[in-house]
């Protein structure tokens, strides 16, 4: 299996992060040509290709799997006191609801493919002070996904998303 790293974010005032669920980091998970189908074959839809935002964001009503198909780039996750990460062709990130993330910089061409579980419709949060208290209660009331979207129902998101507190 492929190795997964988790990361928690704590809610930053403007950032609301997630307050259960951590983020995931797939490396070299699936070859690009396959992605978007296996994001699909996992119930999750509502799919997009491009590139990620220069701009802190977040989605409050929706978790969101970002496929790396083209290119390598540095993203920021969990807003601006969040970790760096290196993403290339082949990695899949699991941000759950009120994550943040932009893109620092990226190859030309980086280009990424986007999904939803159950096809969900996505909202866009730049931590704005109007934006909450709403956003944070959005974050509590989305439901888990049925499916880990790279491995399915026996995948290692959907084992910490449904026991957060134990070691995958």
């Amino acid at each position: 299996m492929t190795d997964v790293q988790f990361m928690f974010f704590q809610d930053d005032g403007s950032i609301p992060n997630n307050p259960l669920l951590p983020a995931a980091i797939y490396k070299n998970a699936l070859p690009p040509e396959k992605m978007e189908a296996a994001f699909h074959k996992h119930n999750w839809s509502n799919s997009w290709t491009n590139g990620i935002l220069n701009d802190h964001h977040y989605h409050s009503n929706t978790h969101e799997v970002l496929g790396v198909i083209k290119g390598d780039a540095r993203l920021m996750i969990g807003g601006p006191s969040g970790d760096m990460i290196e993403v290339m062709a082949g990695d899949v990130i699991v941000l759950p609801a009120g994550t943040g993330h932009k893109c620092l910089e990226s190859s030309n061409g980086f280009t990424v493919i986007g999904a939803y579980p159950n096809g969900m419709d996505y909202n866009m949060n730049y931590g704005k002070p109007e934006e909450r208290p709403e956003v944070l209660e959005d974050i509590k009331h989305v439901p888990l996904p049925n499916e880990d979207p790279v491995f399915g129902d026996n995948g290692p998101l959907f084992k910490k998303w449904t026991n957060p507190k134990e070691k995958i």
